[in-house]
């Protein structure tokens, strides 16, 4: 798949790119995507989720009525999870979220997800470009000059770029990532995907596995 390099005021530059078939051209795993998302969202959960059960609750333990003779349900202490302010039973307790998957499914999954971008044609590419010192109107002109403007957008960089970073960081639908970061959910999640040349070339060489 071939697509023309633009540069950042959306004029194409006449340069040409190739998007590797074998990353950005298969035929998607809908399973695969739905697994690497689901890790992805599950380890982003602290898990730090905690109610006190009975014996954790503050409350004297002296038994409340005899155990026979009342005409009621038998009772124990204040801290009864059957009485207000008793405590909780089978409460939420501290866990950790996260689960293993195998890197080749992981590695699919990226793979579908650049594919259906690559289908509904939401992948542009632009030179190399850098900022003197940030700005967040230079973000906004270049989305507008890309006609991303609104939209959801993903930009990928070769490598870590303060001046970008910080350019965007106040923008809620821009999103900077570097290319070797690049996962399914940020994919999925953006409407437009934004790779500059080089970018294109660590995608290749780190996805082709």
């Amino acid at each position: 798949m071939e697509l023309s390099v633009l540069n950042i005021k959306g004029e194409d530059t006449g340069r040409k790119v190739t998007l590797d078939d074998a990353i950005f051209g298969i035929e998607p795993n809908d399973h695969a995507i739905y697994l690497d998302v689901k890790q992805y969202l599950a380890n982003q959960r602290q898990g730090t989720h905690k109610s006190k059960e009975r014996s954790e609750v503050s409350g004297s333990t002296r038994k409340l009525i005899r155990q026979k003779g009342g005409g009621g349900a038998r009772r124990g202490d204040i801290n009864s999870p059957v009485l207000i302010g008793g405590g909780r039973v089978f409460g939420p307790k501290p866990r950790d979220y996260s689960f293993k998957l195998n890197k080749k499914l992981k590695s699919l999954a990226r793979k579908s997800a650049l594919s259906y971008k690559a289908k509904e044609n939401a992948i542009k590419v632009v030179e190399d470009f850098n900022f003197e010192a940030p700005k967040t109107k230079e973000i906004v002109t270049i989305a507008k000059n890309l006609k991303t403007e609104g939209e959801k957008l993903l930009l990928v960089l070769p490598e870590k770029n303060n001046c970008v970073y910080l350019s965007a960081r106040n923008l809620q639908k821009v999103n900077v990532v570097i290319a070797s970061e690049l996962n399914t959910y940020k994919v999925l999640d953006n409407k437009s995907i934004i790779l500059t040349e080089s970018s294109v070339a660590v995608i290749d060489k780190l996805f082709k596995a």
